[in-house]
């Protein structure tokens, strides 16, 4: 039974549930990445997600009434979409001071597209188990993998600077916007009176090998020395939070 306008069709019900379905998996997709206050927050994951499962329903069943003796593709639709999703994960990733963010939030898009496409194709396994895996990859695997001890961990970068002109707030800034936190272990008085020195070691904790913020620090203005060294990984650190 079918209404002229399309209303109700035979797989009205199918595809209603099928949407459902990715309503639900891509709120829990979303739902991490606005806990995390990213840019592409629960609204984009559960859009690109119907959508997504939306064409891919449209290219199963759509064209069924019209096809006359021909062949359906239904993987033409489903492949654009692949394809087309790309500006979304594009749109989300910045790149500035060597540093690039949004990458995980892009990543997550595309898999809002899959599973989407997944439900589409009434795969509902393989959608419910892709979740599954995403939300373990964030939540367990990627916690314990941030653990993992880099040789950076016990490195310090040892900061010579002009005092009273403001370096310390700059090099803090420029720490902050690459990705790095900061814990001050010391701090020493050098120079005279008029051209007072400040040197300072500095932990920083960060994604990125802290000798990519070395060349940074050496452009500000006032810096006048910039060096990483090995410290005693069983050392205990008296650490001022900067």
């Amino acid at each position: 039974m079918q209404d002229a306008y399309g209303l109700y069709t035979p797989t009205t019900l199918v595809e209603i549930g099928l949407l459902l379905a990715t309503f639900i998996l891509c709120s829990l997709i979303g739902t991490e990445r606005q806990v995390r206050q990213k840019v592409a927050g629960y609204r984009t994951h559960v859009l690109v997600g119907l959508g997504s499962c939306t064409f891919t329903l449209i290219s199963a069943y759509g064209f069924a009434a019209v096809q006359t003796g021909g062949t359906v593709d239904p993987s033409r639709i489903a492949a654009q979409i692949v394809s087309g999703i790309g500006f979304l994960g594009a749109g989300v990733i910045f790149k500035g001071r060597n540093v690039v963010r949004g990458l995980t939030t892009a990543a997550s898009i595309w898999v809002s597209a899959a599973v989407g496409m997944a439900c589409g194709a009434g795969m509902l396994s393989l959608a419910v188990s892709l979740t599954a895996f995403h939300l373990i990859t964030l939540y367990v695997v990627s916690p314990v993998i941030r653990k993992i001890p880099t040789p950076d961990a016990h490195r310090v970068l040892h900061l010579g600077y002009a005092d009273n002109k403001g370096v310390l707030r700059q090099v803090l800034e420029i720490a902050t916007n690459m990705g790095f936190s900061s814990s001050i272990l010391s701090i020493n008085k050098a120079g005279d009176e008029q051209k007072p020195i400040v040197l300072m070691d500095i932990r920083f904790h960060g994604h990125l090998p802290l000798r990519e913020l070395v060349p940074y620090l050496l452009d500000v203005p006032g810096v006048q020395s910039v060096n990483v060294r090995d410290t005693d990984p069983n050392e205990d650190d008296d650490d001022a939070s900067a």
